[in-house]
């Protein structure tokens, strides 16, 4: 018996990476019981940093293996966007001083045990079906951020910058800020026409392609005038976006006073 435990521990060992998450679930489908799993605990084999989680580290938890242990381990098909992959693409510096929350953006739910493990951030879920049916079918493929695990380096799935944008631009006006997305937008000088008219053409959400244009005309970027806005579904009427707001004459959007195309 003890050689047969010893022969799962070290057949666990090659299937579950050093500081990777792996649920009861998970592990019962790879033949590992609740008793076995109480037992790697027990010993210190296996960790447990919240109720039916599990992992092989003693080592401090990290957002970024929770989020490669969804996208790999568990392959759950979710990607990080918005306000969290602007962050860690490198705009923080015109979002927030300090991370708090990691949006993570997908088809299905989240696991329940995600805000019950020791971190200092908060993982909150977006379904992405809303701006973007078509991820019933595929989600993005991961942009090539990685992150180092045990020595071994996996790819996190982030939302390319384009998409990105969108999907903080869905967040206003109630959980974002007009003037700090305003400042991201200016310093974007870089996004690719050919991928945001991709995604503006794929977008459900009226709203946020109103708002994308309105910030790139007001910013006057050059890969503003390679968008064929003939191609997109603006919808009709108007939209109020900041109450006691100005109404922009072009997209039929309010905006803050001091917002202004040029």
């Amino acid at each position: 018996m003890a050689t047969r435990s010893y022969g799962k521990l070290n057949k666990l060992q090659q299937e579950l990476p050093e500081s990777l998450l792996a649920d009861a679930g998970w592990l019962e489908a790879h033949g590992y019981s609740s008793a076995l799993r109480s037992q790697y605990v027990r010993a210190g084999w296996l960790d447990s940093p919240a109720r039916r989680v599990y992992r092989r580290s003693r080592t401090p938890l990290t957002w970024q293996q929770v989020v490669v242990s969804l996208q790999t381990l568990l392959d759950l098909p979710l990607v990080v966007g918005g306000r969290t992959a602007l962050e860690q693409l490198g705009y923080a510096h015109y979002l927030s001083a300090q991370m708090q929350e990691v949006h993570l953006y997908g088809p299905t739910r989240v696991p329940t045990w995600l805000n019950n493990l020791p971190l200092n951030v908060s993982f909150h879920w977006h379904n992405s079906l809303r701006l973007f049916p078509g991820d019933a079918d595929a989600l993005p493929e991961p942009n090539g951020v990685r992150v180092s695990t045990a020595g071994t380096h996996l790819p996190i799935g982030y939302s390319s910058k384009e998409r990105a944008v969108l999907e903080l631009l869905d967040e206003l006006p109630d959980r974002e800020s007009f003037h700090q997305v305003d400042a991201l937008i200016e310093g974007l000088s870089d996004l690719s026409p050919r991928r945001a008219q991709t995604l503006l053409e794929a977008c459900s959400s009226v709203k946020v392609k109103r708002l994308f244009l309105f910030f790139a005309d007001r910013h006057r970027h050059a890969w503003r005038s390679r968008l064929d806005v003939s191609r997109l579904d603006l919808g009709s009427g108007k939209r109020v976006l900041a109450k006691g707001g100005k109404l922009d004459p072009t997209y039929h959007i309010t905006v803050p006073f001091d917002l202004r195309v040029p």
